[in-house]
Protein backbone atom coordinates (compact mmCIF):
# COMPACT_ATOMS: atom_id res chain seq x y z
CA UNK A 1 0.00 0.00 0.00
CA UNK A 2 1.37 3.37 -0.97
CA UNK A 3 1.48 5.84 1.89
CA UNK A 4 2.68 9.27 2.75
CA UNK A 5 2.00 10.84 6.10
CA UNK A 6 2.40 14.44 7.00
CA UNK A 7 0.60 17.13 8.93
CA UNK A 8 0.59 20.77 8.14
CA UNK A 9 1.67 22.73 11.18
CA UNK A 10 0.14 25.98 10.05
CA UNK A 11 -3.23 24.37 9.39
CA UNK A 12 -3.23 22.25 12.55
CA UNK A 13 -4.17 25.11 14.88
CA UNK A 14 -6.95 26.24 12.60
CA UNK A 15 -8.16 22.68 12.15
CA UNK A 16 -8.27 22.06 15.91
CA UNK A 17 -10.13 25.33 16.47
CA UNK A 18 -12.66 24.64 13.72
CA UNK A 19 -13.19 20.92 14.33
CA UNK A 20 -16.79 21.37 15.39
CA UNK A 21 -17.58 23.88 12.65
CA UNK A 22 -15.75 22.52 9.63
CA UNK A 23 -15.49 18.82 10.45
CA UNK A 24 -11.76 18.78 9.77
CA UNK A 25 -10.83 16.78 12.85
CA UNK A 26 -11.32 13.29 11.45
CA UNK A 27 -8.53 10.75 12.04
CA UNK A 28 -7.87 10.44 8.29
CA UNK A 29 -6.91 14.10 7.75
CA UNK A 30 -3.18 13.30 7.56
CA UNK A 31 -3.44 10.53 4.97
CA UNK A 32 -1.96 11.21 1.54
CA UNK A 33 -3.47 10.43 -1.82
CA UNK A 34 -2.50 7.73 -4.27
CA UNK A 35 -2.25 10.15 -7.18
CA UNK A 36 0.99 9.93 -9.18
CA UNK A 37 1.73 13.63 -8.76
CA UNK A 38 1.00 14.95 -5.30
CA UNK A 39 0.50 18.68 -5.28
CA UNK A 40 -0.04 20.42 -1.95
CA UNK A 41 -2.13 23.48 -1.27
CA UNK A 42 -0.91 26.92 -0.25
CA UNK A 43 0.21 25.76 3.21
CA UNK A 44 3.95 26.18 3.53
CA UNK A 45 5.13 24.18 6.52
CA UNK A 46 4.90 20.42 6.87
CA UNK A 47 6.32 18.06 9.44
CA UNK A 48 6.53 14.30 9.57
CA UNK A 49 4.25 12.41 11.91
CA UNK A 50 5.69 9.92 14.35
CA UNK A 51 4.41 6.93 12.38
CA UNK A 52 7.08 6.99 9.68
CA UNK A 53 10.30 6.68 11.66
CA UNK A 54 13.01 4.35 10.42
CA UNK A 55 13.10 0.97 12.14
CA UNK A 56 16.86 1.14 12.68
CA UNK A 57 16.72 4.68 14.07
CA UNK A 58 18.73 6.15 11.19
CA UNK A 59 17.95 9.66 10.13
CA UNK A 60 17.12 9.99 6.46
CA UNK A 61 17.14 13.77 6.44
CA UNK A 62 18.08 15.89 3.43
CA UNK A 63 18.86 19.57 3.99
CA UNK A 64 17.66 22.17 1.49
CA UNK A 65 20.27 24.92 1.45
CA UNK A 66 20.91 28.38 0.04
CA UNK A 67 24.57 29.36 0.47
CA UNK A 68 25.39 32.58 -1.36
CA UNK A 69 24.77 31.79 -5.01
CA UNK A 70 24.64 28.01 -4.44
CA UNK A 71 21.36 26.12 -4.02
CA UNK A 72 21.53 22.42 -3.20
CA UNK A 73 20.23 19.32 -1.43
CA UNK A 74 22.61 17.77 1.13
CA UNK A 75 23.11 14.89 0.84
CA UNK A 76 22.55 15.04 -2.92
CA UNK A 77 22.21 11.24 -2.98
CA UNK A 78 20.70 8.96 -0.33
CA UNK A 79 19.98 5.22 -0.24
CA UNK A 80 17.15 3.81 1.87
CA UNK A 81 15.27 0.54 2.25
CA UNK A 82 11.81 0.02 0.79
CA UNK A 83 9.24 1.46 3.18
CA UNK A 84 11.71 4.07 4.42
CA UNK A 85 10.92 7.75 4.78
CA UNK A 86 13.01 10.73 3.72
CA UNK A 87 12.49 14.08 5.43
CA UNK A 88 13.61 17.26 3.69
CA UNK A 89 14.47 20.16 6.02
CA UNK A 90 14.52 23.74 4.73
CA UNK A 91 17.68 25.02 6.40
CA UNK A 92 17.91 28.29 4.47
CA UNK A 93 16.17 30.01 1.59
CA UNK A 94 12.94 28.90 -0.10
CA UNK A 95 12.90 25.45 -1.64
CA UNK A 96 10.72 22.53 -2.71
CA UNK A 97 11.29 18.83 -3.08
CA UNK A 98 9.43 17.77 -6.21
CA UNK A 99 9.58 14.42 -7.99
CA UNK A 100 10.25 14.25 -11.71
CA UNK A 101 6.70 13.16 -12.57
CA UNK A 102 4.81 14.43 -15.57
CA UNK A 103 2.12 16.69 -14.17
CA UNK A 104 4.28 18.20 -11.43
CA UNK A 105 5.28 21.85 -12.00
CA UNK A 106 8.17 22.23 -14.47
CA UNK A 107 8.49 18.46 -14.99
CA UNK A 108 8.28 17.26 -18.57
CA UNK A 109 9.62 13.76 -17.79
CA UNK A 110 9.09 10.99 -15.27
CA UNK A 111 12.21 9.78 -13.45
CA UNK A 112 10.77 7.57 -10.72
CA UNK A 113 9.79 3.87 -10.84
CA UNK A 114 6.68 3.07 -12.89
CA UNK A 115 4.43 2.05 -9.98
CA UNK A 116 5.75 4.65 -7.54
CA UNK A 117 3.95 7.61 -6.03
CA UNK A 118 5.26 11.07 -6.87
CA UNK A 119 5.40 13.99 -4.48
CA UNK A 120 5.56 17.77 -4.43
CA UNK A 121 6.12 19.70 -1.22
CA UNK A 122 5.36 23.03 -2.89
CA UNK A 123 7.80 25.80 -1.94
CA UNK A 124 8.75 25.86 1.75
CA UNK A 125 9.63 29.41 2.74
CA UNK A 126 10.15 29.14 6.49
CA UNK A 127 13.49 28.07 7.95
CA UNK A 128 13.03 24.70 9.68
CA UNK A 129 9.99 23.69 7.62
CA UNK A 130 10.04 20.00 6.72
CA UNK A 131 8.36 17.63 4.29
CA UNK A 132 8.43 13.82 4.42
CA UNK A 133 7.72 11.14 1.85
CA UNK A 134 7.64 7.35 2.31
CA UNK A 135 9.07 5.23 -0.49
CA UNK A 136 7.37 1.85 -0.93
CA UNK A 137 8.54 0.93 -4.44
CA UNK A 138 12.17 -0.05 -5.06
CA UNK A 139 14.16 1.90 -7.61
CA UNK A 140 15.71 5.28 -8.32
CA UNK A 141 13.90 8.58 -7.78
CA UNK A 142 15.19 11.87 -9.16
CA UNK A 143 13.77 15.13 -7.85
CA UNK A 144 14.31 18.89 -8.02
CA UNK A 145 13.61 22.23 -6.36
CA UNK A 146 10.97 24.23 -8.26
CA UNK A 147 12.51 27.70 -7.62
CA UNK A 148 16.08 26.54 -8.35
CA UNK A 149 15.63 23.84 -10.99
CA UNK A 150 17.27 26.02 -13.64
CA UNK A 151 20.24 26.43 -11.25
CA UNK A 152 20.73 22.63 -11.14
CA UNK A 153 19.25 21.99 -7.67
CA UNK A 154 18.49 18.29 -8.12
CA UNK A 155 18.81 15.18 -5.96
CA UNK A 156 18.45 11.41 -6.05
CA UNK A 157 17.00 8.76 -3.73
CA UNK A 158 17.72 5.07 -4.34
CA UNK A 159 15.29 2.70 -2.65
CA UNK A 160 16.65 -0.85 -2.35
CA UNK A 161 17.96 -1.80 -5.80
CA UNK A 162 18.72 0.88 -8.43
CA UNK A 163 16.45 1.24 -11.48
CA UNK A 164 19.35 1.31 -13.93
CA UNK A 165 19.15 4.98 -14.91
CA UNK A 166 22.26 5.56 -16.96
CA UNK A 167 22.06 9.33 -17.10
CA UNK A 168 21.46 12.44 -15.04
CA UNK A 169 18.12 14.20 -14.75
CA UNK A 170 17.61 16.89 -17.42
CA UNK A 171 18.45 19.79 -15.08
CA UNK A 172 21.68 18.87 -13.34
CA UNK A 173 24.10 16.18 -12.26
CA UNK A 174 23.59 13.64 -9.46
CA UNK A 175 25.74 10.76 -8.19
CA UNK A 176 25.56 7.40 -9.97
CA UNK A 177 22.95 5.04 -8.49
CA UNK A 178 25.44 2.36 -7.43
CA UNK A 179 27.73 4.96 -5.84
CA UNK A 180 24.80 6.06 -3.67
CA UNK A 181 23.92 2.48 -2.72
CA UNK A 182 27.55 1.67 -1.85
CA UNK A 183 28.05 4.85 0.22
CA UNK A 184 24.57 5.12 1.77
CA UNK A 185 24.73 8.88 1.32
CA UNK A 186 26.74 11.17 -0.93
CA UNK A 187 27.10 14.70 0.41
CA UNK A 188 26.93 17.71 -1.86
CA UNK A 189 30.59 18.58 -1.07
CA UNK A 190 31.79 15.02 -1.80
CA UNK A 191 29.96 15.03 -5.12
CA UNK A 192 31.30 18.46 -6.11
CA UNK A 193 34.89 17.53 -5.26
CA UNK A 194 34.69 14.11 -6.97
Amino acid sequence: MKRRHYIRTIGTGACVGLTGLAGCGSPDDTAGTDSPAVNGDDTETTVATGGDTEADGESNTVAMITDGDEYYFDPIGIAIDSGGTVTWNNESGSHSTTAYVEGNPQSEVTRIPEDAEGWNSETLTEQGATFSHTFDVEGTYDYYCIPHKSLEMVGRVVVGEPSGLGDDPPDGAVPDEQTIVDAGTVSYDEFQSG
